[in-house]
């Protein structure tokens, strides 16, 4: 139904642009509470020991809808007569409204030849102020029903999670944008921005505190099922207790389904160390399961460890946090150093900590998130408190990635760079072949210092020559550095000369045709024109 949209052509005025968008809206909102109703209504109808009649039905389906979006209810029918507040949202229950109204404002920008696209801010406030209407509705009409809503909680949180829904959709129809400053910024930091990586860093530090996060629900998870199997027998025991036919057991079963990211969310802040609560005199860390818990019969909550100091095997759940924390490090330098990047491309080490610390605040505020959504109370008295204390989860989670992410990040950075040449493992290893190498030229100098200098032989300069056409010529040779006497070897064809200029050796005497120099004429030009047959001191004519 969100997918198909009437014809609206291009001449149609803003107003129906915003109308189609405020209906938009009403739709996602009666979607999900379809589907809620329509979960509510077959369970009722298969079971066989009912004692309501569809109004009551409606009226609990009305109530589960404003909790998913993290209202508070009151519920009138206690033991006790003293109405109790039910504030634990099961989290895969609000899954499915968020995502309508995401998808509403989302594609609800996306261009299309049948309609004029409104804008951004046009969107984003019809499709939250038709939701809200029809919210405002169902809350009306559960008003007198046995699931009733605490009328401040309409505005904080349930509001605020339709409106940031919805933003989220128009963001991600403009393509997920890293915004500018604003204009009251200082210009130097504009200019320092534009010049920077500061988009590309704000984009990985979003990734990597997303992956961070999800790796410690993951690794809640994990520790919930382990958990499960360890006391399998317990859990069967209380499943059993609290469904009799089939059709409790489809409740109680569809129930615990929901909550399993609750659970999730539970063991990662019992691995993370501030642990949860069960009630206001109890509290489950991986050091100790101290208090007297007021737990009620569930199949979850049969999982928890055994009351009194924790163990070895209790500590292991520190192994969720590290891995958060590695997780971290690892999506940072993805992009501070890809693998097959030249150094120059590399991020710094300031740009690589700024980015992995960004990302560990993302985390910590993200799991401070959930962990607020996944607790709440159950009643009042001793279930008055019940789950995870959103700041210490946070405060921990920001801790731990942290201690973790950063190091590891300049780490991994580092081993990448290695080959390279660059950034501190290339520098370090660059320092040692420079210290090895000084050491070796040393060891070479000392050699060389005990040995005794080379002799030389000294080459006889002349201090005439003759030259062509008779007479001599005075010659002046610098003096050069004799070269060293090589050890004897086995016997060569003798080197030409490289030029025509050479040293007379000592058998010179023995050849009087022997000419050592071979000077250019110093006759005037004209006398140099060679006679008919007149040869000249090679031979030629």
């Amino acid at each position: 139904m969100t997918g198909s949209s009437p014809t609206l052509s291009a001449e149609q005025g803003r107003s129906a642009v915003l109308a189609y968008a405020l209906l938009r809206g009403a739709i996602a909102a009666g979607l999900g509470l379809g589907s809620i109703a329509v979960l509510v209504l077959v369970l009722w109808i298969s079971s066989p020991t009912s004692d309501s009649n569809p109004g009551g039905a409606l009226h609990a389906a009305a109530g589960l809808w404003l909790l998913a979006h993290g209202a508070e209810l009151v519920r009138a029918d206690t033991l006790s007569g003293v109405p109790a507040p039910i504030g634990l949202v099961p989290l895969l229950l609000a899954v499915v409204p968020v995502w309508l109204v995401h998808r509403a404002a989302r594609d609800l920008l996306v261009p299309d030849e049948e309609r004029p696209v409104p804008s951004a801010a046009g969107a984003f406030v019809m499709v939250v102020t038709g939701y809200l209407l029809v919210g405002t509705a169902v809350a009306y009409y559960a008003w007198d029903g046995s699931l009733s809503v605490h009328p401040p909680s309409l505005l904080f949180p349930s509001a605020i999670v339709v409106a940031g829904a919805a933003a989220a959709g128009v963001w991600t129809a403009a393509g997920r944008p890293v915004g500018p400053l604003p204009s009251w910024a200082p210009v130097s930091l504009h200019e320092a921005l534009a010049r920077g990586r500061f988009r590309e860093q704000a984009g990985t530090a979003w990734r990597a505190a997303a992956a961070g996060v999800t790796m410690l629900l993951g690794g809640g998870a994990l520790l919930v099922a382990v958990a499960l199997v360890w006391h399998a027998h317990p859990a069967q025991q209380s499943f059993v207790q609290l469904s009799g036919d089939w059709s409790g057991r489809s409740s109680v079963f569809l129930l615990a389904l929901v909550l399993v990211p609750n659970a999730a969310v539970w063991g990662a802040a019992y691995g993370l160390g501030p642990g949860f609560a069960l009630g206001t005199a109890s509290t489950v860390t991986p050091l100790a399961f101290s208090g007297r818990p007021a737990l009620p019969g569930f199949p979850l909550l049969a999982a928890l460890p055994a009351a009194g100091p924790g163990t070895a095997l209790n500590w292991t759940a520190a192994a969720v946090p590290v891995a958060a924390g590695v997780t971290i490090a690892w999506f940072t330098v993805r992009r501070a150093a890809p693998a097959h990047a030249a150094p120059k491309d590399a991020w710094s080490l300031w740009e690589t900590v700024l980015t992995a610390a960004l990302a560990a605040v993302g985390c910590g505020a993200g799991t401070a998130v959930l962990a607020a959504a996944a607790g709440g109370p159950l009643g009042t008295r001793a279930l008055a408190e019940f789950g995870p204390v959103w700041w210490l989860t946070g405060a921990a989670a920001l801790v731990w990635t942290a201690l973790i992410g950063v190091p590891g990040a300049l780490l991994l950075r580092a081993w990448r760079l290695r080959e390279r040449g660059a950034g501190t493992w290339g520098w370090l290893t660059g320092a040692v072949r420079r210290k090895a190498k000084a050491g070796e030229e040393e060891g070479e100098k000392g050699q060389e210092a005990g040995k005794p200098m080379p002799q030389t032989a000294p080459v006889p300069v002349p201090e005439s020559v003759p030259v062509q056409g008779g007479g001599s010529a005075a010659v002046s040779v610098s003096p050069s550095p004799p070269p060293p006497v090589a050890a004897p070897s086995a016997p060569s064809a003798p080197a030409q000369p490289a030029a025509r200029m050479s040293v007379p050796d000592a058998d010179a005497d023995e050849n009087d045709d022997f000419v050592p120099y071979d000077f250019l004429p110093t006759d005037p030009w004209h006398e140099r024109t060679a006679r008919p047959g007149e040869a000249g001191p090679s031979g030629n004519t």
